[in-house]
């Protein structure tokens, strides 16, 4: 079946999110979560979209054939690779739902969650929602203010990610990690100026790992509520990490640590 072409203005469905690129739109099939809709660019015919096309027709998706520059108007010049779905908008989880999840936790393994603070950015965000599900971690968590939105450019940064993380949002921050406290959750926050090593703490049980913004780092009552401070060692001459690569490194060391028994 070949995307039905479209010579006039088309509108985007009311109601739906845009998700571009061939990673992200792919994902959502991956997943089981289809979208309501597929947008392809007229003449090329790369196997990818293709095979997208395929998987929207075995779904009984729309699909729609349009001008590259109706694809670049929907992105906003974002990259989207020739395809554009629209899908439900994410929406993030309950704080309830987290201690309801937290109070009959059934995971093999002991929590694992990552705490964002005043990371505004959707492509920090993003990378950061990667890094967490490729890591294993159970959920991330971030402040109802101060915090990037779910948006289109998370969900192709995230490549699928944020499909499937689950992101808890929280009315007060600080309350929330004394609460998770009560849970048992040991709270690391991540600070430069630390004097503590990262690898030299013990990630093996309940742990929520805090990344602040970058430049401001934690807040300051965020940084109070941490259990302990640790840093990166950096051995070159930049003195800081891109706040989703050090997610990585952090996620990554508990995952070295709980699989190294």
């Amino acid at each position: 079946m070949k995307a039905k072409p479209s010579r006039t203005r088309v509108a985007t469905p009311d109601g739906l999110d845009a998700v571009y690129g061939v990673h992200a739109v792919q994902a959502l099939f991956e997943r089981g979560q289809p979208p309501r809709e597929l947008w392809l660019q007229e003449g090329r015919a790369e196997a990818r979209l293709e095979s997208l096309q395929e998987s929207a027709r075995q779904a009984g998706i729309k699909c729609v054939g349009v001008a590259r520059e109706t694809l670049d108007g929907v992105a906003k010049g974002a990259v989207h690779q020739g395809v554009i779905a629209f899908a439900p908008p994410l929406q993030a989880e309950s704080e309830e739902a987290l201690w309801f999840r937290l109070g009959a936790w059934q995971q093999p393994s002991p929590p694992l969650l990552l705490i964002l603070d005043g990371v505004t950015d959707p492509h920090n965000f993003g990378a950061c929602l990667r890094s967490a599900d490729a890591a294993g971690a159970h959920g991330v968590i971030v402040p109802k203010d101060k915090a990037a939105p779910l948006n289109a450019t998370v969900r192709k940064v995230a490549c699928g990610a944020a499909d499937i993380m689950p992101v808890y949002q929280v009315t007060n921050l600080s309350r929330a990690m004394e609460r998770l406290k009560t849970h048992g959750v040991w709270i690391v926050g991540t600070a430069g100026e630390s004097a503590q090593n990262l690898y030299e703490i013990d990630l093996m049980g309940p742990v929520a790992i805090v990344m602040g913004a970058e430049g401001k780092g934690m807040r300051r009552l965020t940084r109070e509520g941490c259990d302990l401070l640790a840093k990166l060692p950096m051995a070159g001459s930049v003195s800081s990490l891109n706040v989703s690569v050090a997610t990585g490194v952090c996620l990554f060391e508990a995952v070295r640590q709980r699989h190294a028994t």
